[in-house]
């Protein structure tokens, strides 16, 4: 599924869809999870309707299923360190911006 081109919105929606599915298939009930993730079972609520929610909400629900991992897949760790390049003694090269000709045509 292309998530790309849906409003921030509709991919709410399609989160707290998700973390339904997730939920449904360990068969445990929104009241039940909402207290192993010490949230109100109005915030789950929200969460799995997508409406208005708290990253702290979306952690705390992760980490009570115990998929906290899908972080990684959310924000990945880069893999080039700036600081390694420095340390590396690499030459770092800037962006540059583009020059107007030295000609000045006629």
């Amino acid at each position: 599924m292309d998530l790309s081109y849906k409003t921030p919105e509709e991919l709410q929606t399609v989160l707290g869809e998700r973390l339904r599915a997730i939920r449904l298939g360990r068969n445990l009930a929104q009241r039940e999870l909402a207290g192993k993730a010490g949230l109100s079972l109005r915030a789950l609520i929200n969460l799995e309707a997508g409406e208005g929610s708290t990253v702290e909400s979306l952690v705390r629900v992760l980490k009570a299923l115990n998929v906290a991992d899908a972080i990684e897949l959310l924000a990945p760790q880069p893999k080039v360190s700036p600081l390694q390049i420095l340390k590396q003694g690499a030459q770092v090269r800037r962006a540059g911006r583009s020059r107007a000709s030295k000609g000045g045509g006629a």
